[in-house]
């Protein structure tokens, strides 16, 4: 049996505070709204209590938020694309930003297990005054408990309409691609951290965006398999390969803490669901 799972989300500012009112159809869901940082920012942990996609399965997320609304969306665990006997696993995921809003897209990483047929979309819309910061963690396989990512494939889609489009189809088949220099180069988990604003930045907030990660990654140990480029002027993208997710996470959340400081003058508040 096929689980088709559908949650809408709405961001907006009711008597100043950040609020989400949100529906769903299926098993997908939003435990609740918390606060951490005061009213003016709503953190929600998304949850999927299958567990897991495997083939036939979809998951439907739209996201708005207007006004001067800022929302953070999480989750407690990684999502997982287990093996298809024929069919997809889709997760699609569409987010519109109006007015002033602002969005993090923070989930833990998603995980193709051998034989999955996976599809990761992702499209965001920016009004011109609204902002976007999210990342996205791919593990192929685990090998720390030997279970190889030999066989299946994964597609990733990321799009902002008329900025910018990331699409890449992997088959775990193709060993120049998974393997080689110019590919994975053996590594297991490809990882982004991608900051979208709704109209040009100026240089010098470009450059101060580039120049803060790039001192990031010199420090850490994954510095040799990241970097960090502006593919145009409404967008800051940060790449990593590593053998496991928790390195590639932890480069990406430093990375986003000195953004989120610099971007918006926010220190970092960490979600307690990602320590418990």
């Amino acid at each position: 049996m096929s689980w088709h799972a559908q949650l809408d989300i709405a961001y907006r500012l009711e008597q100043q505070r950040s609020v989400a009112r949100h529906s769903h159809d299926g098993p997908l869901r939003v435990l609740q709204s918390l606060y951490p940082e005061g009213d003016t920012i709503c953190h929600n942990v998304l949850v999927h209590p299958p567990g897991g996609l495997v083939g036939g399965d979809t998951l439907d997320m739209t996201i708005t938020a207007s006004g001067t609304a800022h929302g953070l969306i999480t989750t407690p665990g990684a999502t997982r694309f287990y093996r298809s006997l024929g069919e997809p696993a889709i997760q699609r995921t569409r987010i519109t930003l109006q007015d002033q809003a602002r969005l993090e897209w923070l989930p833990l990483e998603a995980i193709a297990y051998n034989a999955c047929l996976a599809e990761n979309h992702r499209t965001v819309s920016l009004g011109p005054e609204s902002e976007f910061m999210g990342w996205d963690l791919t593990a192929f396989g685990l090998p720390s408990a030997n279970l190889p990512f030999d066989a299946g494939q994964f597609l990733q889609h990321i799009e902002v309409p008329g900025v910018w489009l990331e699409r890449g189809l992997l088959h775990a088949g193709d060993l120049c691609l998974m393997n080689g220099p110019l590919g994975l180069a053996g590594q297991r988990c490809m990882a982004s951290l991608f900051f979208v604003s709704g109209r040009k930045m100026s240089r010098d907030r470009r450059e101060a965006g580039l120049e803060m990660a790039r001192q990031v990654i010199d420090s850490h140990p994954l510095g040799q398999m990241a970097g960090v480029t502006c593919p145009n002027e409404q967008v800051m993208v940060l790449r990593v390969l590593a053998p496991l997710v928790e390195p590639a996470a932890d480069l990406l959340r430093l990375v986003w803490q000195v953004w989120r400081q610099h971007l918006w003058q926010l220190t970092a508040s960490v979600p307690r669901i990602w320590s418990t």
